[in-house]
């Protein structure tokens, strides 16, 4: 049976090690600019922000195994090869990204430090956690998380109180694409294949249950923090749509900082001068807790991989976190504009993984893994090529395929190939009966 206290302590840990520093910065600017229009830009941002990295949960819980096993169906090279770029660009784009917002927003304005010095202070921390792996539920899902969440809840609930529900006007021209492709952002369907893995681990460091126990309880605790990330991101998004009309944000300004000072904003005006206080506090929290997911998730990987080695563990623990340190110095903005092409690129080939590895294995043969992923990725190459090198000759590439100029060349393929397999094996199958 699923203990209570462990499914909320799970529910937590998952919750904590899913929201950082994209995840409390985006939501209130994307509400800002999408105005009267910020219920539809809900709907996109949920979808690739929640709803896939949710399922990327259960699809964790059906397997149980690593992020290696996502990924062995295509071929186990592939696989491989998925697994290192996926952690070669969470301890370099998201894990960086938890300590520069953390500096930006709640160090620097307080104490006036180095991105140098915050960030070193920051992942020896962060290290040290790691280095502690078995305790992550606890520290994390007992502690820490309820404490994030209550302060979260405080800033939304006394915000929308204290509006006056009036939204600026839309500046967006698709309003639930342009939610999609923030989703993207916060780094969530990356972080459900990287933190599920750390999940199931912390879990069977714990207790020796059942495989079907196991499962359950995963797949609830998916569902609980699931829901807590759906509440605080319509929550913010809500109130950066209804702030905008009460709080200067100056567009001349870069979006990092446009983020930082609408939530500032925000949590000023309905906190008070407390909420200074409050915000910095947040802000590190929910971003170093995740910063502890990406590593510990990293170091779990590669000790799996070198013979189960407790010395690789330390070791990657160590790299990854002096990774943090020397990008970490640079500003939250920067990062972001370095990640797009990355989740461009990555972003789509993860969530088509998460789907076909959550769907019964009778729609999922090898096959169609390969297919899938093989449109999935030849679909993707013109988003890249189109952000990093915009041409005349890739325009009129981007026009023929249907949803490209929204950067979404790749879905219609993709289906299109998981509907005609699964139509010629099921074919195949009743004329041979």
């Amino acid at each position: 049976m699923i203990n209570t206290k462990n499914l909320l302590v799970t529910s937590f840990a998952l919750f904590s090690l899913f929201f950082g520093a994209g995840n409390l910065l985006l939501p209130p600017l994307l509400g800002y600019n999408a105005g009267e229009n910020w219920f539809w830009v809900t709907l996109g941002f949920i979808i690739t922000a929640v709803a896939i990295p949710i399922i990327g949960i259960y699809a964790h819980a059906k397997l149980q195994g690593t992020l290696y096993d996502f990924g062995k169906k295509v071929s186990p090279f592939f696989s491989l090869v998925y697994c290192v770029l996926i952690y070669v660009i969470a301890v370099s784009i998201p894990s960086p990204r938890t300590a520069a917002a953390t500096h930006e927003i709640a160090i620097h304005p307080n104490f006036g430090t180095s991105p140098l010095l915050t960030s070193s202070i920051y992942f020896v921390l962060v290290l040290i956690f790691a280095l502690n792996r078995s305790k992550i539920l606890d520290l994390i899902g007992k502690y820490l998380t309820p404490f994030i969440v209550l302060m979260l809840l405080l800033v939304i609930g006394i915000g929308l109180y204290s509006t006056q529900m009036v939204t600026n006007v839309t500046q967006f021209k698709a309003p639930v694409v342009s939610g999609v492709l923030e989703g993207y952002q916060t780094f969530d369907a990356i972080g459900a294949v990287v933190v599920g893995a750390v999940i199931i681990i912390s879990i069977n460091l714990k207790t020796k249950a059942p495989f079907k126990e196991k499962k359950n309880l995963i797949k609830k605790a998916g569902l609980i923090a699931g829901l807590a990330l759906f509440i605080i991101y319509a929550g913010l998004i809500a109130v950066g749509a209804f702030y905008g009309s009460e709080i200067d944000v100056n567009s001349a300004l870069s979006s990092d900082m446009q983020r930082a000072n609408l939530l500032t904003g925000i949590t000023k005006q309905a906190l008070g001068t407390f909420g200074n206080t409050v915000l910095s506090i947040l802000i590190a929290l929910a971003c170093f807790t995740t910063a502890v997911g990406i590593v510990t998730g990293t170091a779990d990987y590669f000790k799996g991989l070198i013979n189960n080695s407790q010395t690789v563990y330390v070791v990657t623990a160590i790299i990854a976190s002096v990774f943090g340190v020397i990008i970490g110095q640079l500003d939250f903005n920067s990062i972001i504009v370095i990640a797009l092409p990355v989740l461009l690129f990555i972003y789509p080939i993860t969530i088509v993984l998460i789907l076909l590895n959550a769907l019964p294995d009778k729609y999922a043969s090898k096959l169609v893994f390969r297919i899938v992923v093989l449109l999935t990725f030849v679909f993707s190459i013109p988003d890249v090529l189109g952000f990093l090198t915009p041409s005349k000759e890739l325009s009129s590439v981007i026009d023929v395929i249907p949803f490209a100029k929204h950067s979404l060349g790749w879905v219609l393929p993709a289906f299109i190939g998981f509907i005609l397999l699964n139509f010629k094996t099921f074919t195949t199958k009743a004329i041979s009966n």
